[in-house]
This record gives structure tokens, sequence and C-alpha cells, in this order.
């Protein structure tokens, strides 16, 4: 007895036409993003985790761009990223201020999320450097949310202490994925300098 596939062919045809023909979720307006959320702080992402593509968001154009090199794609010539790194949004370091000009970068220690995605996330830490001698100082992050997270890190001395392998990886790579003598580590400080560099840096 031949059984015919065509309706479960048919049906499947027509679920995928119908996900995929879905509306686009709403665009994100990323130049209004609040920096506080009820949960946490926003984080727009620019270089998923895992990732070497040198990608920033662009506000003129506003898009996701890949920063040029010699004509190229900048890919950054080393492991991966070891973290979602983005920026959070209202942010801004004012050049007059010691500031590079650009928002407050993050790294978010979870799984990797695309380029442009919205996350609400926790600061555990801000990784203090020296670029090139001025101060470059990284926040780092955990999601919010509990389902998101792969590490249940609860605040600064427990990332530091239960997850020290995590931590020390954090800041080898930052100094080192631009060559050998060319960020300069200060020093790891906790959530609550974390937070105070945020407010330091709140766009007027």
């Amino acid at each position: 007895m031949k059984i015919s596939i065509l309706p479960r062919f048919l049906a499947m045809t027509c679920t995928t036409c119908f996900l995929a023909c879905q509306a686009p979720t709403a665009r994100i307006d990323y130049q209004s993003l609040p920096t506080r959320t009820a949960g946490g702080i926003n984080v727009v992402v620019e270089i998923p985790a895992g990732t070497n593509h040198k990608i920033e968001y662009d506000k003129t154009s506003d898009r996701f761009l890949n920063d040029q090199e010699n004509g190229r794609d900048r890919i950054v010539n080393f492991l991966p990223y070891p973290g979602n790194y983005g920026y959070i949004p209202g942010t801004y370091l004012d050049p007059q201020r010691g500031g590079d000009g650009d928002a407050l970068d993050i790294l978010v220690l979870s799984e990797s999320q695309a380029t442009g995605s919205l996350l609400e996330v926790l600061p555990i830490a801000a990784l203090q450097l020296k670029d090139g001698g001025e101060w470059d100082t990284k926040i780092i992050a955990i999601p919010s949310d509990s389902t998101q997270q792969i590490m249940a890190i609860r605040d600064f001395t427990h990332f530091m202490t239960e997850y020290n392998g995590v931590q020390a990886m954090v800041k080898n790579w930052f100094l080192q994925y631009k060559g050998l003598g060319e960020m300069e580590f200060v020093a790891w400080q906790n959530e609550r300098f974390a937070e105070k560099e945020i407010e330091k840096w709140l766009a007027p």
C-alpha cells in the first residue's frame, strides 16, 4: 500500500512559507535607545562572540559597518572575540574629558548574538587598560535574563574567584589582540566602579 507524501510536503511547504513571510521585527532606533532598563542596562551588539570582523555602528548611515584597513575589511589578527562586544547607548566619551569620541565599550559574556542585537545586561566588572597611553576601559557584563546566562556569576568577587580562569582569559585577550605591547593592563574594578563609569560618560 502506497502512502502519498504530498499532503505532508504541502503542509511543510506552507509552514515554511508562513514563517519566512512574516513581517520583520520592528526596526530598532539605535540613536534613541535609553541607557538603563528596568532590569539593568542596554547593550547594542556590534561584534558577535566567536567572530573576528571589527564591526562598528555608524551613526551617519545608521548601519553596522566593518572597519576598513588598506581598502579591506579589518579582521582582528588573533583569536575571536570571547564575548559579544558592543556599546552602551546614551553614553559618549567626550574627547574634552579624555574620551575617544565613541560610546562606552562593553563585553557581554554570553552565547553569540547577531550584530545589531539589543541586550539587557548586568555589569559585573570593569577592565581598565591603556591603549597607546590613553585610558581604555571595558565594561564586563552578563545578561539580565538568567536563561541567557552561560555562567551564574553573582558579582565581581564571585567573578574573580570562582571564575578566575574566565577573568584571566578576558584580560589576556584584550592585552594581546592588537599585538604584544600595544595594550597596557591597569586594574580590575568591581561592579560599583562599572556603574560609576557608565554614569560618568552619560551623554548630556
